[in-house]
């Protein structure tokens, strides 16, 4: 396969694809929308995003396991009307049948197809020979390890002789040293003159990996979930992480997924809405420690250095980096962050100073800590019911995330004395030493 970017024939074509689905409530969720992209013959594609981005749903309309609510997915030119003909899915979760053994896994699909059993048989052992599996044909999948049983995926995916490889997060249920293999093996495999796919389709959270596999990462915003951004990766292969163009990518890559949003909050703190600008799912304690670590490294650190040194994912880092440029302690400017005046009083302040800091950014900047703030000192009492909350909440998130939405209010609430909240009695009730009640 090339080592450029494909001029090929067009296997998959994404029309102004929109997908939105009816939460629990009776609410409108929007996972994907206005999404255009082609795939081509020769070419390894990344989607890339954060949580909520749509990637895997956006994978599953290129499968024709989902159909969309808009727009439309073309496969070599003709509608998708159902599942795609052409592609073979490799799932995060391995996603074998346990009372079968290795080979009866991999005959699945072909068994299916009708395929005769010698032929199944025969194409089998082929595959299983491919990915390295040989000897253990009549294991099941108890007796292999993760790595192993992932190889037996990709087995029973590369069997079918698809056009289209699509992997949802293969590598990500692995242990690091595993998941670095394989990726190495797929490049390898990809690479052979008689690899029975013309082009692979990864969904992947990991910045680094994308650049490492793919010829182009499209990365994709979230909320809903579209493209932001077409990244060319014309490094041959193997590529090397060390190299300044490999790190230059993953930099711009961290400042499209940093930038934007961040950006926005940051020039209206004062006038967002808890649904334009939900709460990232961060502790305070996890702020803290990122803000540690950035003055630490004199105030200005590199992102895809810190993920590295905490051994962290892209959706692992990113709700504490937005969680501290949303209070004001962070700026992001493209793979970096930097610290703030205020975020350096913040880190280097008492426990009590510490708390008083945090309560003033996030009264400010935290659109449902002010809106909770604002009920409470409107309130006859101080308090108001937290289902009061949930209830708003849910017309605009699903009920879980207006759950979670609540409840990170009510910790930063607590941790900066703003307001308490009482289980007992389901309500959220103003603090006095952090909260002035004067109407």
């Amino acid at each position: 396969m090339t080592d450029t970017v494909s001029t090929g024939e067009v296997l998959i074509d994404l029309e102004d694809v929109g997908m939105s689905f009816t939460g629990a409530s009776g609410e409108r969720l929007n996972v994907l929308e206005n999404v255009n992209l082609q795939l081509r013959d020769g070419e390894i594609v990344a989607l890339l995003g954060r949580s909520g981005s749509g990637k895997s749903t956006l994978l599953r309309a290129i499968a024709g396991l989902l159909a969309p609510t808009s727009g439309q997915v073309s496969y070599r030119g003709e509608p998708l009307t159902g599942t795609n003909p052409g592609a073979a899915l490799v799932f995060q979760s391995f996603a074998l049948m346990p009372w079968l053994t290795v080979q009866d896994n991999v005959e699945l699909g072909l068994a299916a197809r009708g395929v005769a059993p010698a032929q199944r048989r025969r194409q089998a052992l082929d595959a299983i020979d491919r990915i390295g599996l040989d000897g253990f044909e009549t294991a099941y999948p108890k007796e292999l390890s993760g790595g192993m049983r992932q190889r037996v995926g990709f087995a029973r995916a590369l069997v079918l002789e698809p056009d289209l490889l699509l992997m949802d997060e293969p590598f990500s249920a692995l242990d690091v040293l595993t998941a670095e293999n394989l990726r190495t093996e797929l490049v390898t495999l990809w690479a052979t003159a008689d690899f029975p796919t013309k082009c692979v389709c990864i969904v992947t959270h990991n910045i680094e990996e994308a650049v490492q596999l793919a010829d182009r990462v499209m990365v994709l915003g979230a909320n809903p979930g579209r493209i932001i951004a077409e990244i060319t990766v014309d490094q041959p292969r193997p590529r090397n992480r060390r190299a300044p163009g490999f790190a230059a990518l993953v930099d711009q890559i961290y400042g499209l997924l940093t930038g934007r949003d961040t950006a926005l909050v940051a020039a209206h703190p004062d006038s967002s809405t808890p649904f334009a600008t939900p709460l990232p799912d961060a502790s305070v304690g996890g702020i803290a420690g990122l803000l540690e670590m950035v003055y630490g490294s004199d105030g200005r650190a590199d992102l895809p250095v810190i993920a590295d040194d905490l051994n962290f994912e892209l959706d692992d880092l990113m709700p504490l980096v937005d969680a501290a440029a949303l209070l004001g302690f962070l700026l992001v400017d493209s793979g970096d962050v930097i610290l703030t005046n205020v975020g350096a009083n913040f880190t280097n302040a008492d426990i009590q100073s510490s708390k008083k800091i945090f309560a003033t950014q996030a009264r400010r900047r935290a659109p449902l800590v002010r809106t909770i703030c604002s009920a409470l000192i409107g309130s006859a009492d101080g308090s108001v019911r937290a289902d009061f909350f949930q209830d708003l909440l849910e017309r605009g998130f699903s009920d879980e995330d207006a759950h979670r939405q609540l409840e990170l209010a009510v910790d930063w609430g607590r941790y900066g004395e703003l307001y308490d909240y009482d289980t007992d009695s389901g309500r959220i009730t103003a603090d006095p030493a952090g909260l002035t009640l004067e109407k």
